[in-house]
């Protein structure tokens, strides 16, 4: 339904007495109307529209352009970076890590600012880009006829009622129905999927609602002209297009925010305020205690420089980018960083057919020949050896006419390029062993009938030189009789109509037309697409060549079926997505018994549980049955650019987290929707590349499982990270809120409260995020996308090991100092150091054991480990750092004290890992 200016818009009546001063908006169906109704309708005729009439028609509709909202100044989508409330309570932690002295404190959190803001403009601003995109996609000039006269205009200047012309290689400038298409082609994928160019008429269509790609009679702004010429008039000009519908569509459609970014949003928040409460109750206590004030507020202060996780938004933006660069190794490049880890919480992929699923290359699946159908694997060539010419059996014979009547052409490379049917079938004839060259020097073409939409068939004439004997003798004719002999290939249901016989290896016999039907059907019910192969023979080359005279009397050859098969990788691909819980779908613009046929040959697609939708079908559901029956729909045929962004949407409202795959301008609104928007490398527009928060470089299914897998274990890790941070810095917080209560004496100086963040917070930290994935990673289902960063019990364990980190740093705490021991401060800081240290190499993994995973499977956190422990050993030891940091050397018993108290935290947390294991394996039996 295309939304176009009626004729009422160009009536000399308008309200203020002058044309065209009063537009009106219809609704019109032009694929149903008659030619001479949308010449009617649109005020216009064969010889176009006159100079002045396009000239007011321009004024009044604006130029065939794509227009969009006013964009947001640069400026300030890079101010809007910081308007963040994590941000906003980094930067006051900055200003005051600064006033108190803490200047390179000041400088790293600035640093993490200014990257954390520049990431996230430079994210935004490309996203911007996709409308840019779109308007390249447009034809530069036109060839109108306006008067009569034929002329070039600028594309921009095309209106309503103007009559085109469009030749092979030109891009579709503006929308119409087609007046003249001989032997027109035009390739619609950016707009359908469909990677066959679809053939175009003129005929009137009866129903109102055809798919977009069934609309033969009509040709689109954006698309390409791939063979043959055509005249049409146009119907609609600028964001009335269907293009402009999809740009419109781009506009209004807002991005949605990752799980990370939302759960890091409100975790920040909640943490900062509570670390903020805290600090105030430890100021609080201090001064009630009779602490000195400026001791208590470095303290408070510094506690909460420390506590506030600085680098989570460092150490996820390096998680992520390492990650991005795995993926990109892997044919996944990432255009969007949070994408990285949503990859790895979908539940849905919604996959294009075309390339993705499949090889995106015509094959023949199956040959009915010699009365049997039998797969292209399972036929033998019938050809001699040593170059001889085989004789003339049916199938010989067929492979013959495949190889002959065809226009594929052989690049410098020796690769077949043309049209992907030709392609096919040549490339098969010549893997049976008829070469096409050889076979031309013997049987020279002639004289031709070219393929037509409306014939559905083409037509070769070919010379039989009087010494080919292979077609000379009983089963084709008398020896010399026979000088010419013609191929014709086309629609079967044509075909048989002109067919009197059947070659057999006993020679012709009457055609047997139930058992073509029954085999046609057979194939076509398994989506291939199916043509019929006939020759006939000829004494003299017929006077009139015309489709009449050559193509009747024909002799069936056999019948072949092609498909774009589906990709081996693929299949493995969906089983692994069965086994870690994630749903696949095929969304396709392609036929409903070819998309079915691929998704049960990949085991996407049950017949008994799974249902299967067309374009039209979905049109006829309401919101509330669609929304009922999404969750069972595995197959989306025929689809149109805006049910493609429903779907989405549909999915997204039940709680999926959904992949969208697609190529074309009209998967653009969609990919930027879905959680998880991927365009294709390949065979993906400027636009959905644009749009997508992910390009595979290989377009290829299996990739996109590959990333989930990568996106999983980065979620892993992040998490890893959250609960190394949260318990290090609750063993922190929870010591210096809890010693007093017990009569003690501040643990720590300001300075080593930063020294340990600064330690702890950065090279272990940023190490965890190479962890490599644990076994189970794929045979878990996608974790919950309302499940907060608590899940699984992480909150609790945050809690149970910042107590103990904290009970057994005031309890030696005690020791020391009723032992009177003087380096009690050195010690208590160097077993916190410990503590963590120890803690992140036992929280590796949620439930395998350390020594299981293997020590050194993660060489950087050991080495990080290594060098934490050395620069702790320095402070202790050498003279110039005892008093900055104010610590006394330790004796060998006090360091072995500290160390074997360091060891507690780690036991603990490895103990309970055993336990999670026990009770993992008594739920299973």
């Amino acid at each position: 339904m295309l939304t176009v200016r009626g004729p009422a818009a160009w009536d000399r009546r308008g309200s203020k007495g002058r044309a065209g001063s009063r537009p009106v908006t219809l609704l019109m169906t032009w694929h149903t109307k008659d030619i001479d109704d949308v010449y009617n309708n649109l005020r216009s005729s064969p010889e176009g529209l006159s100079p002045e009439e396009s000239a007011r028609r321009l004024a009044e509709h604006g130029p065939n352009e794509l227009t969009e909202k006013k964009k947001r100044a640069p400026v300030m989508m890079f101010i809007d970076q910081f308007r963040d409330f994590m941000i906003l309570v980094l930067i006051a932690a900055a200003i005051v890590s600064g006033f108190i002295g803490e200047v390179s404190d000041t400088v790293a959190i600035g640093v993490i600012i200014i990257l954390n803001a520049v990431l996230g403009f430079v994210q935004e601003f490309r996203a911007e880009k996709a409308m840019d995109a779109l308007r390249k996609m447009a034809a530069p000039v036109a060839t109108v006829t306006r008067g009569g006269r034929t002329v070039n205009i600028p594309a921009s200047e095309l209106v309503p009622g103007d009559v085109a012309v469009l030749e092979a290689g030109n891009i579709v400038p503006a929308d119409m129905r087609l007046t003249e298409a001989v032997h027109l082609r035009v390739d619609e994928s950016a707009l359908t999927g469909e990677s066959m160019p679809a053939e175009k008429h003129t005929a009137t269509l009866k129903n109102d609602n055809v798919p977009l790609g069934d609309r033969r009679n009509m040709a689109y702004k954006g698309t390409v002209v791939t063979y043959g010429r055509g005249t049409g008039v146009v119907t609609a000009t600028g964001m009335q297009t269907e293009f402009g519908r999809i740009a419109t569509m781009l506009q209004d459609e807002e991005g949605v925010k990752t799980p990370l970014q939302k759960k890091l949003d409100i975790f920040g928040k909640r943490l900062s305020v509570a670390i903020l409460l805290i600090c105030a109750i430890v100021f609080g206590t201090g001064i009630l205690r009779g602490e000195p004030p400026l001791l208590m507020l470095l303290t408070a202060i510094s506690l909460a420089v420390a506590a506030i996780p600085e680098a989570l938004p460092a150490v996820v933006t390096i998680t992520l980018a390492v990650g991005a660069r795995k993926m990109a190794r892997q044919n996944a490049l990432i255009r969007k960083l949070p994408a990285v880890e949503t990859l790895g919480s979908v539940t849905y992929i919604c996959s294009d057919k075309t390339g993705t699923l499949t090889m995106n290359r015509m094959t023949v699946e199956s040959v009915y020949v010699e009365g049997r159908l039998a797969g292209a694997g399972d036929l033998t060539t019938g050809s001699a050896e040593d170059g001889q010419t085989p004789p003339a059996s049916p199938r010989s014979l067929l492979f013959t006419a495949l190889s002959l009547n065809n226009d594929a052409q052989l690049d410098s490379k020796g690769n077949y390029i043309g049209d992907p049917t030709e392609i096919a079938l040549v490339s098969f004839a010549r893997k049976m062993g008829f070469d096409r060259r050889r076979l031309e020097e013997e049987l020279p073409r002639v004289e031709e009938i070219p393929f037509d939409s409306e014939r559905k068939c083409m037509t070769t004439f070919h010379e039989i030189p009087p010494s080919f004997l292979p077609l000379q003798g009983p089963a084709v004719g008398e020896a010399g009789r026979y000088r010419f002999i013609s191929f014709t290939k086309g629609a079967v249901d044509v075909m048989l109509e002109r067919a009197v016989s059947v070659m057999t290896p006993g020679g012709l016999q009457r055609i047997d037309r139930p058992s073509l039907i029954e085999a046609n059907d057979g194939m076509a019910s398994a989506g291939l697409r199916v043509l019929c192969v006939a020759m006939r023979m000829w004494v003299e080359m017929p006077s009139d060549i015309s489709p009449e005279t050559a193509e009747k009397d024909l002799v069936v050859l056999g019948l072949v079926g092609m498909m774009d098969p589906p990709r081996q990788e693929a299949k493995e691909a969906v089983a692994l997505c069965r086994a870690a819980g994630i749903r696949p779908v095929m969304i396709t613009g392609d036929h409903s018994l070819t998309a079915r046929s691929i998704a049960s040959r990949l085991d996407m697609f049950n017949t008994e549980t799974d249902q299967a939708v067309t374009g039209g079908e979905l049109a006829a559901m309401s919101g509330e049955e669609f929304l009922e029956r999404v969750g069972t729909i595995r197959v989306y045929a025929r689809v149109a650019p805006e049910q493609k962004l429903k779907i989405v949407k549909a999915l997204q409202a039940r709680g999926e987290l959904v992949a969208m795959t697609g190529d074309g301008v009209n998967d653009a609104p969609a990919l930027k929707r879905a959680d998880i928007g991927i365009a294709m490398g390949i065979t993906g527009t400027a636009v959905s590349k644009e749009a997508a928060h992910m390009i595979l470089l290989d377009d290829n299914f299996a990739t996109i499982v590959r990333a989930v897998k990568e996106g999983r274990k980065i979620y892993d890790n992040i998490r890893k990270f959250i609960k190394y941070l949260l318990t290090t810095n609750a063993g922190e917080v929870l010591t210096l809120f809890l010693a007093p209560f017990f009569g003690l004496p501040l643990p720590l100086l300001p300075i080593h409260i930063l020294w340990i963040n600064l330690m702890t917070d950065g090279l272990p930290a940023v190490a965890l995020s190479v962890e490599p994935e644990e076994g189970d990673i794929m045979a878990r289902p996608p974790r919950d996308p309302k499940e907060g960063i608590f899940a699984h019990g992480l909150g609790f364990q945050v809690l149970w090991i910042g107590l103990l980190m904290s009970a057994i740093a005031i309890s030696l705490q005690a020791w020391l100092l009723a032992s009177g021991t003087a380096h009690w401060q050195t010690m208590i800081f160097t077993l916190l150091c410990f503590l963590q240290l120890g803690n992140v190499m036992a929280i590796r993994s949620e439930r395998e054991s350390l020594f299981r995973q293997g020590v050194t499977s993660n060489r950087p956190l050991v080495l990080s480990v290594l060098f934490s422990v050395a620069l702790q050993m320095m402070i202790i030891y050498v003279p110039f750092l005892n008093t900055v940091f104010r610590t006394q050397p330790l004796t060998v018993a006090e360091l072995a004290l500290v160390s074997g108290l360091s060891l507690i935290v780690f036991g603990a947390v490895e103990f309970d890992k055993f336990l999670r294991r026990l009770r993992d394996r008594r739920s299973q039996t």
